[in-house]
């Protein structure tokens, strides 16, 4: 028996194009199927993609709850010197908490770009946040959403296929709360052509987190992009074609330059 889920498999897909490829990055509970369509779109258009597994998902809750922020971002590290091996230029692609690694992770790699879906700038305000490391050894998951699962989405039937662990590890959101301090202190240092899309229907991370992470950006060449109809997770659910055409136009532009 495998350890990781069925379906929820990194994936590698290759061309005959060395100057440009895309490092693809789901989000936080997910897997690499989030970002497996918009890795066969960009590949279609000619561009090598790799979408990786970030430590501890994709396989058990504990797994995860045993993984740190540093590994997620190593786990992007480990993706960047693997895709470099077949191209001489990463774009960063990320989805959610995948779009604060690689906004991160593009002040620390040589990367030409960085494409963001759905990213938070901040956890929303909670008195419970500096007590989550104590609070996880006696309540180890919490509910996602207050909401029927489910309700998010545009799209319910793909959402019926989606591969996520059902509650969020305590443990973990201590995890992402610190990445996120880790981001937001980084942000002046993006010096790299960056794209950020958002829907204005997600209920889960608001828009309001885009225009944040856009004000705070180091560099002069950046763009926001609003979509609609679609949840917060733009790469599965019903508005897709938008956030993929979007990011291809950006990465050509980027292509262009080098």
């Amino acid at each position: 028996m495998t350890q990781i889920i069925p379906t929820a498999e990194p994936f590698f897909l290759p061309t005959n194009n060395r100057k440009l490829g895309c490092l693809l990055t789901h989000g936080f509970t997910g897997a690499p199927k989030e970002m497996r369509w918009m890795g066969d779109y960009l590949h279609e258009k000619g561009y090598t993609c790799l979408g990786v597994r970030l430590a501890g998902h994709a396989t058990h809750p504990e797994d995860m709850i045993r993984s740190r922020y540093t590994d997620w971002l190593a786990s992007v590290e480990d993706g960047h010197h693997l895709l470099r091996g077949s191209v001489d230029h990463v774009i960063l692609v990320g989805l959610s908490m995948g779009g604060v690694l690689s906004l991160l992770s593009s002040t620390r790699l040589d990367v030409a770009g960085v494409a963001v879906m759905s990213t938070p700038y901040a956890l929303p305000s909670d008195p419970r946040m500096r007590y989550l490391k104590l609070l996880s050894l006696f309540m180890p998951y919490m509910p996602k959403s207050n909401l029927p699962p489910g309700s998010g989405w545009f799209d319910p039937q793909v959402w019926q296929d989606h591969v996520s662990y059902p509650q969020n590890p305590v443990r973990s959101i201590a995890e992402l709360n610190g990445l996120l301090a880790e981001m937001r202190a980084a942000l002046p240092q993006v010096k790299v052509p960056t794209l950020l899309i958002h829907s204005k229907d997600d209920t889960y991370v608001l828009p309001e987190n885009m225009e944040r992470i856009y004000a705070d950006l180091g560099t002069s060449d950046k763009v926001k992009a609003y979509i609609t109809g679609s949840g917060h997770v733009v790469p599965r659910d019903a508005a897709r074609l938008q956030a993929f055409e979007l990011a291809l136009d950006f990465i050509r532009r980027v292509e262009r330059s080098l």
